[in-house]
Order: C-alpha cells, then structure tokens, then sequence
C-alpha cells in the first residue's frame, strides 16, 4: 500500500501537481505508515510558522516591493545609478549590474526585476552599441543577483527553515553579494573596453537632479540597515516600517500610485506570499518526519562512505544544488532542501550562516542554468527571443558567476567576517 501511495504520489507530481499538495501528502504518508506520531502533528508544525519572529517580514516587503515596481521608482534608480556610476569604462553596463541587484534586493523576485528594468535598460545598452547578444545576457544574468542583499525574501524564508537568524543572513549577504557584483561588472568593463564603448558621459549637474529625483528611495536601504543593525527595530519591524515609507512617499507624497490601484497590488503581491507561506507550512510538517525518521543521519552516513573531508563536501553540494536550482525556484528549493542538507553540513563542520550564503548563490545561479533555468524563460518572454538564444547569451556570465561562487564557498570570511565585526 505505501509503494502504491508514493506511485501514485509521483505520479500526481510529474503531471504538475501543486508542491505544497506533495509535500503535505507525503508527510501524511510517513505519519501514517511511519513515524510513531498522530496525523495532527502535520497541521501542528504548518501553525508553528506562524510564531516566526521573522514571517511578519515576508508580506510587509513583498508588498513594499510591489509598490515601488508599479511606480517609477525603477526608472529613478537607473537615473540615479547612471549618474553615479556612468563614469567608469563600461558605465553603463556597470549602472544595469547595480540597478538590478538593488530592484531585486528590495522586491524579492527575480522575474519582476527582468520586468519592470528590462524595457529600460535594454534599449539604453543598445543604444549604446553594445552587442545584442551582450545585453540580453547581461540583463537576463543581472535579474538575480541582488538576491544575497537585504531585505531578500530569499534570505528571511531561508533563516525560517533553517532556524538561523535572519539579522546574521542581512549581513552575511552584503560581502559575497558585493563580491557577485563585482565580477559581473569587471566582466563587462572588460567586453565594452574589448568593443570600444567608452565611459557615459556625466555632469556634477545630472548627479545633483538624479539625486534630488530620487531623495525619497534613497534612505530605504539605510532605513532598513541601520535601523536593524543599530538595535533600533527587528526585521519585522524594519518590513513595517518600510512598507509604510513607500506607501506614504509614492501613494501620499508623489501620487505614482493611485489608491484604486492599491487593491490590486496588494492581491498580486500576497498571492506571492500566500504560495510561500502555504509551501513553509507543508514542508516544516514534511521535515518534523525527515527528522524522526532520522533521514539526515541516514543521508550523512552514505556520503561519508564516499566524502570524508570538507572540501569535497562543498564541491558536491555546489554541484548538486546547481542542478536543484535550475529545476525549481529558489523558494520551493529552500523548502525542499535546506532541511536535508542543514545537519549534514553542521556534521562537515560548515557553519550554517556561511552554508546560508552557499545555498543562496548556488540557487541565485541556477535561475540562469540550462536548460530550464526560470530567468531564461522570463527574459525569452520579455524580449520575444528563442529561449537557445538567451542561452547562448547568458553562457559567459554563467562562467563569470561560477567563478564568483567559487570564491564564496572556499573563502568563508566572505560571508563571515562583517557577521564577526558587528557581533564584536
């Protein structure tokens, strides 16, 4: 009878089923069969999300977010950031990797980032003379990259599953997102200087009204930071507090946003939320029978027969995480996953903020991996392009992130030393 339940239970799977649906039935399954423990124990731990200090964060960002992509927020920040940063060999390219990171830091999803700065930045780096091919890889490679800054929702969901603090992820983040950003932007000040385009031109005078433009989104991130760092508020509360700001400055203040509109926003970007939370419910019942059923030990005793040093452990994981990332997204992923990997890496020795950071870069690639990596479906339907097309693009930025994994997961201090600075 169990053999025949997971048939059918992967059988229900391969044709679409919704993840939480699986999730949930397997758990009902091994409590069932399995585990010595009452059926109720499922809805029990999907309740228990909600004493998360962190889960209030996931909506009041989700809805922030929302909010600054339906205005004209994304078209400031690109003012803004080609003003600051034009100057530079490539200025433009070098404006796209740093304007995408800070969207999809403050909006959480990788899709919306594609969206709302695709239209804008795509034209600009044509316009510019860079190769088509070029800036569909660009754009398409840099709609994931913020996702290590915070407040990520990546980052918050991650510290709910792994039971880690989410304050520590905010800050493990910054560097090894710092150190993404940097090998993207060397990378194309490389290809512009290779192809002649040179710096964009800037004036004190357009810094200033790039500035003045933008005065009311620029203290977000240090809204945000400093309040949390400086012990003022939590991360519930910074989510709060920022999902006020925006509504206050684009609803009240610049009238972007229209209040009829508001409903509307407010359905889309808890639809988002309700998937993720539905998910972490399923799947904290999911990971209560993994753990009885002592899975993790299980799962750490057969690698150990083949892996017995940390090193090799990272390199097996990085790989096969790539694999999980290009099949599912980052959320589901983290669900999925992190349970299951979380006590094998702490058996390694691997610190769990530093495997947090791991994890996220693996999952941050692996929107952008063949053959069915979710950035390159976004953008193919973004800009009308053959799918083989955006993978042709995307390839040697797909290199130049592999290699700025590398770094993360082989230099611990990356993720670690800000951590240690500011617990000091």
């Amino acid at each position: 009878m169990v053999l025949l339940l997971i048939l059918l239970l992967l059988l229900y799977a391969s044709f679409g089923g919704p993840l939480f649906t699986v999730m949930g039935s397997a758990a009902l399954i091994g409590y069932s069969y399995g585990a010595d423990v009452p059926l109720s124990s499922l809805i029990a731990e999907a309740y228990r999300i909600a004493s998360a200090p962190s889960l209030i964060a996931i909506p009041l960002f989700t809805f922030a977010g929302y909010i600054l992509a339906e205005s004209k927020a994304p078209e400031r920040m690109v003012n803004l950031a080609t003003a600051s940063l034009g100057w530079l060999p490539g200025g433009l390219s070098v404006v796209t990797v740093a304007v995408c990171a800070v969207f999809t830091a403050l909006t959480g999803a990788s899709g919306v980032t594609i969206i709302a700065l695709g239209g804008l930045l795509m034209p600009a780096l044509l316009k510019r003379k860079y190769s088509e091919r070029f800036a569909l890889g660009l754009v398409t490679s840099c709609g994931s990259v913020g996702l290590l800054f915070p407040p990520s929702l990546a980052l918050i969901i991650y510290g709910i599953v792994a039971e880690t603090d989410v304050s520590k992820l905010f800050i493990a983040g910054i560097v090894p997102g710092i150190v993404i950003v940097a090998f993207l932007s060397l990378y194309s000040m490389y290809v512009a200087r290779k192809s002649g385009i040179g710096a964009t031109t800037v004036t004190f005078r357009a810094l200033g009204r790039a500035m003045v433009e933008s005065a009311w989104e620029m203290p977000i991130p240090l809204l945000i930071l400093g309040g949390i760092y400086g012990g003022y508020f939590t991360a519930g509360e910074a989510a709060a507090i920022m999902a006020f700001y925006v509504f206050v400055v684009e609803v009240l203040i610049r009238r972007e946003i229209r209040f009829r509109d508001l409903p509307r926003i407010m359905k889309e970007s808890m639809l988002l939320v309700g998937g993720i939370l539905i998910i972490l419910g399923m799947a904290l019942g999911f990971t209560n029978y993994l753990i009885i059923e002592q899975v993790p030990d299980k799962i750490f005793d057969w690698i150990n027969a083949y892996i017995t040093d940390q090193l090799t452990f990272l390199l097996a994981l990085n790989i096969f995480l790539l694999i999980v990332g290009c099949l599912m997204d980052i959320f589901s992923a983290t669900v999925v996953v992190v349970p299951l990997i979380v006590p094998i890496a702490r058996n390694f020795h691997v610190d769990p903020i530093h495997l947090g950071i791991i994890f996220l870069t693996n999952l941050e690639i692996g929107y952008l991996t063949p053959p069915v990596g979710m950035n390159l479906f976004i953008s193919s339907f973004r800009f009308q392009r053959p799918v083989i097309e955006l993978y042709r693009a995307s390839f040697p930025f797909l290199i130049v992130l592999l290699l700025a994994l590398v770094a993360i997961t082989y230099w611990p201090g990356l993720s670690l030393w800000l951590v240690n600075q500011i617990s000091v």
